[in-house]
């Protein structure tokens, strides 16, 4: 029969992850890139159909029932897009230079 002492102190390395991989950085600037496409399509879209139900004789009447019908879901659109390229910027630790 053996005893076995357990010591009282453990020295345990500091570890330091690396998140080095080179697709992260690929992934993030596409993932930026087909936010900021949509964001831009979003913005002309909703200035289409602000512009077509604002001043009357600017669209036809095809661009304005088509405006009025779908410039709620435009603004949807506007806002989770927004809010997906914020938290996307939020969580790669966007710099805003301030």
């Amino acid at each position: 029969m053996s005893t076995y002492t357990a010591p009282t102190e453990v020295d345990i390395p500091d570890i330091q992850p690396d998140f080095t991989a080179p697709f992260f950085q690929g992934s993030q600037v596409i993932a930026s890139y087909i936010l900021a496409g949509a964001m831009l399509v979003v913005l002309i879209m909703l200035i289409i159909a602000g512009a077509a139900l604002a001043f009357r004789g600017l669209a036809s009447d095809r661009v304005r029932t088509w405006a009025g019908e779908n410039i709620l879901w435009i603004f949807i659109a506007a806002a989770v897009l927004g809010a997906a390229s914020g938290l996307f910027a939020w969580f790669v630790n966007f710099d805003f230079g301030f």
